[in-house]
């Protein structure tokens, strides 16, 4: 399995990024010049659309906007999103990889994709992320995020689009979705999760601060596990010194197996480092086995010196094997040689089994001859 770009199924946070968010009319003459006025608007269709400049909180603003919601309705703002060469958007039809369309918010559930490919950057404004809630029967049921040149169908309901939002007071207004003691369960269509998203591609310092509370250890296992894929995948030196922390000091050995994945998407130079400390020292395992599985998928020298290290040294046969397995995920003219290597001369038989195993599984030349020249003995 190669990771040289993320494919990341998000499946309750609907939101779609495709460039900065353009204006467009949503019917009418009127309502195509308040469209004009508002260029950090999405492109909205279908919509009885209003705009509000907010004057006072942000979460006062939502509370009494969805306190007179007996129908559905929406309501959103949009914030600077952090760097980067994401887009996400909506799966119709498993075409999200052929560039985002129209978001149709009314139109039962779909798959939303994040893709890391290559997206053209935007040198005179940062990006865009638009924050979108629904409220109904007198309270908010959905969060989705839209940004960029993505189209937004709202199913012919009433639409309030706010101006003047400040990222840290959606930071706090969003942290407060994702402490729902029911973050556990799974579901489409989730607020937690997707409000966690939200916070994550925030461009604000207040970012990095909420998501590295929601790594504190005394906070539930799945949200340190979400929390650490964000802080690796989207923020940075700040959120790769939150993962060595955590790393090190969390006290669960599965949240900190999962922190070795998001080491692996990490674009910080240190994440590699960190991920070959973890499969050496870490007192689990677990833990061990699985930084050197995700070591293979950034391999490079330092990756494969540490795979190397752990079959010849580490003291659990278990995690050897484990450690042969990530030379089979390395690219063939890395791992190749090193299994045949490890097959002949590795002193443990075990290991040297797994290592002929992975061989005959790569369907290489080199690994056909070294076979022929062992059966020919």
């Amino acid at each position: 399995m190669r990771m040289s770009s993320i494919a990341i199924r998000v499946g309750t946070v609907a939101v779609i990024a495709c460039g900065l968010l353009a204006v467009a009319a949503a019917g009418g003459a009127g309502l195509a010049a308040a469209n004009a006025q508002q260029s950090d608007a999405p492109r909205v269709e279908n919509a009885r659309l209003e705009t509000r400049t907010l004057s006072g909180s942000l979460f006062t603003e939502l509370q009494n906007w969805a306190a007179r919601s007996r129908q559905p309705q929406w309501i959103g703002y949009a914030v600077p999103q952090v760097a980067g060469n994401r887009e996400v958007c909506c799966n119709y039809n498993g075409s999200w990889n052929q560039g985002c369309g129209t978001c149709r918010l009314e139109d039962g559930d779909r798959g939303v994709n994040m893709n890391s490919r290559d997206v053209p950057v935007k040198l005179e404004a940062p990006r865009e992320l638009a924050i979108l809630f629904r409220a109904e029967n007198n309270k908010i049921t959905k969060i989705r995020l839209v940004s960029t040149e993505c189209t937004v169908d709202a199913g012919d309901l009433p639409f309030v689009w706010l101006t003047g939002v400040k990222p840290a007071e959606s930071v706090a207004l969003l942290s407060g979705y994702v402490h729902d003691e029911n973050f556990e369960q799974h579901g489409d269509n989730r607020s937690d999760h997707e409000a966690l998203t939200a916070i994550a591609l925030h461009a604000d310092e207040s970012a990095d601060r909420a998501l590295e509370s929601f790594v504190r250890p005394d906070e539930r296992e799945e949200l340190r596990k979400q929390a650490a894929f964000w802080l690796g995948e989207a923020r940075g030196k700040a959120g790769l010194a939150a993962l060595q922390q955590m790393a090190k000091s969390d006290p669960s050995s599965d949240v900190r197996a999962h922190v070795t994945f998001a080491l692996s998407v990490s674009r910080e130079p240190g994440a590699v480092d960190e991920m070959i400390r973890m499969a050496h020292d870490d007192e689990s395992g677990h833990v061990r086995g699985q930084a050197l599985f995700w070591l293979a998928q950034k391999a490079g020298q330092k990756a494969a010196g540490a795979i190397t290290s752990a079959i010849e040294n580490d003291p659990d046969t278990e995690v050897k094997k484990k450690a042969v397995f990530a030379l089979s995920q390395m690219p063939k003219d890395e791992g190749v040689p090193k299994l045949i290597q490890v097959a002949q001369t590795n002193r443990n038989p075990a290991v040297r089994k797994q290592a002929m195993f992975w061989l005959g599984q790569s369907n290489d030349p080199r690994a056909l001859e070294f076979f022929e020249k062992v059966l020919s003995r």
